[in-house]
C-alpha cells in the first residue's frame, strides 16, 4: 500500500512538472523577445526646466520651494534599453551597445541612434537611469565609449573610483539660497547598492507608453521619439529638495535616494516625428 501510494505520488509531481514546463514553453513560444533586424530610431533627450528650454549659466529658474537657480551642469546615464511594439513583443537592445552619456552642453550627445531594430510600429520604451550593478563592477574591457570612468568627477567625470561606481545624474549649478561661498549647488547621485560595502541602490528604471502614438520601423523610415527631461523634478516629488537645506548631495544615502526617487519621473513623452535623416 505505501508504495502504491508512493507511485501515485511521484506520478502526480511528474504530471504537475510536465504541465509547468509545457506552460513555460507556451509563453515564450506565444511571446518570444525580437531579435535584431535591420532597422533604426533615434532618442531625442530635450531637457527643459518646467515648461521652459533648459539653458546653462543663463536662465534662471525657480523651483518647487520658491528657490531661484541657474543650471551649469545637467549630465545622466541612459542604459538598458528595451523597445515593445503594438504586438506586445519586446527589443531589447544589446547590452554592449545600450549606454548613453547625456550632456546638456553637448547637444550630439542628446541624439541616440538605435540600430539593428527588428521592422514594426512602437508603443513604448524602457530605460534605467544610470548604469546596471553588473556593468559598474565588469573589467575595463566593458566600460569604454560613455563608461569610460577616467575624468575627475569635479571637472565634468562621471565616475567615483573610491566607490567602483558610476555618478547616474548630476545637477550643478548656482542659487542665491545655496550656503556656500559662490553659492554653487552640488547633486552627484549614484549608488548601485555597493562593491564591497553595502549602500543603497539609486538605479532607477522609466516606463513610457507612447500614449497611441507608434515609431513606425520599416524600410525607408526612420523615426525619432522626443524625450522631454525636466530638472525640476530632481526638486519635487515624494520628498521634496531645498536647496537652502542641502546645497550639496553627494554620499548622504538618504538624501541621495530622495534625489533618485523624484528624477525617476524627470521624462515624459514629447512627440515623434517619421522619417527623419540619420547621420
Amino acid at each position: 500500500m505505501k508504495k502504491l501510494i508512493y507511485l501515485s505520488l511521484l506520478t502526480l509531481i511528474s504530471a504537475i512538472s510536465i504541465v509547468a514546463c509545457n506552460d513555460d514553453t507556451k509563453d515564450v513560444t506565444d511571446n518570444p523577445d525580437l531579435v535584431a533586424g535591420t532597422g533604426k530610431m533615434t532618442l531625442k533627450f530635450d531637457n527643459v526646466s518646467g515648461n521652459q528650454d533648459l539653458k546653462l549659466d543663463s536662465t534662471k529658474y525657480t523651483n518647487s520651494s520658491g528657490e531661484d537657480f541657474t543650471v551649469s551642469t545637467l549630465n545622466y546615464f541612459i542604459s538598458n534599453i528595451k523597445l515593445t511594439r503594438d504586438d506586445g513583443k519586446t527589443y531589447t537592445i544589446p547590452q554592449d551597445s545600450s549606454y548613453f552619456l547625456i550632456r546638456e552642453s553637448d547637444p550630439k550627445s542628446q541624439i541616440v541612434t538605435l540600430k539593428q531594430l527588428p521592422e514594426g510600429n512602437y508603443t513604448g520604451i524602457e530605460y534605467i537611469i544610470g548604469v546596471d550593478s553588473l556593468r559598474s563592477v565588469s573589467g575595463i574591457d566593458k566600460r569604454v565609449g560613455a563608461l569610460d570612468p577616467s575624468g575627475d568627477p569635479e571637472d565634468g567625470g562621471m565616475y567615483w573610483a573610491w566607490s567602483s561606481g558610476y555618478i547616474f545624474l548630476k545637477l550643478e549649478g548656482v542659487s542665491s539660497k545655496a550656503g556656500s561661498a559662490n553659492n554653487k549647488f552640488y547633486y552627484h547621485i549614484g549608488f548601485f547598492g555597493g562593491y564591497d560595502s553595502k549602500t543603497v541602490n539609486n538605479i532607477k528604471t522609466v516606463k513610457l507608453d507612447f500614449a497611441g502614438n507608434k515609431a513606425i520601423v520599416a524600410a525607408g523610415n526612420v523615426p525619432q521619439v522626443r524625450l522631454v527631461g525636466d530638472v525640476q523634478k530632481v526638486f519635487s516629488g515624494p520628498v521634496p529638495i531645498s536647496i537652502e537645506k542641502n546645497p550639496s548631495i553627494m554620499f548622504d544615502f538618504t538624501l541621495s535616494s530622495n534625489a533618485a526617487n523624484n528624477y525617476k519621473s524627470m521624462f515624459s513623452l514629447g512627440e515623434i516625428t517619421q522619417n527623419i535623416a540619420v547621420q
